[in-house]
């Protein structure tokens, strides 16, 4: 480490080192970025312009149609001017942020799905109560518990990655700042950084999947009692279509987080552990010395 010049800028190995690519990629993404744009900003002109649509489920929906323009304006538009420009150097404090914002967004649309759940628990199970329980005092909290608890647990991570150093000249092996990638790169001891993504994610990604299957099985259960087919079919739609994406977006961050670097993080652990029960051991004996 005292011989390891420390740096200051990331390099983003992006999605191709073809120039003859460049151009056409950036158009296609830009096509892409901008659809998403607009159906998000179509969603949101039609439920709050449609007073019928002034419903719980619609507010979060909304709700989601806006973390979903955040979240592709995390990457895309870096990604764009990348491709436009063929400059694929990032300072690590700009890497950092957009790691920051990466992960709020994420975390607040697993959140945000996962309280859909309940609206669809409360809408299907208790529809007499369900304006009583789910009013718009509850939403309103309910989202803004979201957003505290997201803010508080993206800055935990943010805190410990500026703490690290960089000192390799290797690229981080995607088309933009991630959290594994970065750790990748690092020639600092990650072992916290990594602790915390396990700790924080089996915990949140528990809570997260329990409120998501336990209200599920209890729904599924009262529509298999209804006796109108149609009834039946529109509740199973309603539900399907949800767990769709909660299921490709959660299965998403598992794999990305805890997969494609599997192996660094268990070599990380087993050294950082064989070091802590070293010093314990040099400690002991120390003691037994003196």
């Amino acid at each position: 480490m005292e011989n390891q010049t420390t740096v200051y800028t990331l390099v983003l190995a992006g999605l191709s080192d073809l120039p003859s690519l460049q151009l056409p990629l950036f158009l296609v993404f830009l096509l892409i970025y901008l659809i998403t744009l607009t159906g998000n900003l179509l969603i949101l002109l039609l439920i709050f312009t449609d007073s019928h649509l002034h419903t719980p489920m619609y507010f979060f929906l909304a709700t989601l149609a806006c973390l979903d323009m955040g979240y592709s304006s995390v990457t895309v538009p870096r990604m764009l001017f990348d491709l436009l420009t063929g400059r694929r150097v990032i300072s690590v404090r700009d890497c950092i942020t957009q790691i920051y914002f990466l992960i709020y967004f994420a975390l607040l649309e697993v959140s945000v799905l996962a309280v859909m759940s309940y609206d669809r628990y409360v809408a299907i199970c208790h529809p007499l109560h369900y304006m009583q329980i789910m009013n718009w005092k509850v939403c309103v909290q309910l989202v803004s518990g979201i957003l505290g608890f997201a803010s508080i647990y993206t800055l935990v991570h943010t805190l410990f990655l500026t703490k690290l150093t960089f000192c390799r000249p290797d690229a981080l092996q995607s088309f933009f700042c991630d959290l594994p990638q970065l750790l990748q790169v690092s020639c600092s001891d990650t072992f916290i950084n990594v602790l915390l993504i396990f700790l924080f994610g089996i915990f949140y990604g528990g809570v997260v999947l329990s409120v998501i299957i336990y209200p599920y099985i209890t729904i599924i259960r009262t529509v298999l009692k209804i006796s109108s087919k149609a009834m039946r079919s529109k509740a199973f739609s309603t539900c399907s279509s949800h767990l769709t994406v909660f299921f490709i977006f959660y299965s998403t961050i598992i794999f990305n987080y805890f997969r494609p670097n599997a192996n660094l993080r268990n070599q990380e652990l087993k050294i950082s552990l064989r070091r802590m029960l070293q010093n314990v051991d040099c400690r002991h004996k120390i003691a037994q010395t003196r």
